[in-house]
């Protein structure tokens, strides 16, 4: 196995999608539709990876800024690559990313009932907070 981790190119959306697709932890909405992720990867260039095996995009996260906190979407890695570490590698490309831009905090949304994730978030030390509630508008 020869992983690599690189940053998110516009042509690996597909792929992205791909391994998104079947997952239950992640929650696609029309945001996730190809030319609205390559516009968020324009806006985001350098904070969005992919782990790679033999050019095969096994693995993503997405990450974003309002340019004061960074924020991590879909991290996802294929079920056949997991446990190996390619999720950490991935997170610690983005936060290293986030941290070179001059941002101090990170924040992150699971799924409700995703507790594979959940769990997997806490063991990398983020901690789930009580303290505020998530709110959306359809515009």
């Amino acid at each position: 196995m020869d992983v690599k981790i690189r940053r998110m190119r516009p042509d690996d959306v597909e792929s992205a999608i791909r391994i998104w697709e079947p997952l239950d932890g992640i929650a696609l909405s029309g945001a996730d539709e190809p030319e609205r992720l390559r516009e968020f990867l324009r806006r985001n260039s350098l904070t969005c990876f992919v782990a790679t095996n033999d050019n095969d995009v096994i693995g993503t996260v997405l990450g974003g800024s309002d340019g004061r906190r960074g924020y991590l979407y879909h991290l996802a890695v294929d079920p056949h690559f997991r446990g190996r570490g390619i999720g950490k590698s991935l997170v610690d490309s983005c936060l290293d990313a986030f941290r070179q831009a001059g941002l101090q905090k990170s924040h992150l949304f699971v799924v409700s009932g995703n507790d594979q994730g959940l769990q997997f978030w806490q063991a990398a030390g983020w901690k789930l907070r009580d303290d505020i509630l998530v709110m959306s508008i359809d515009l």
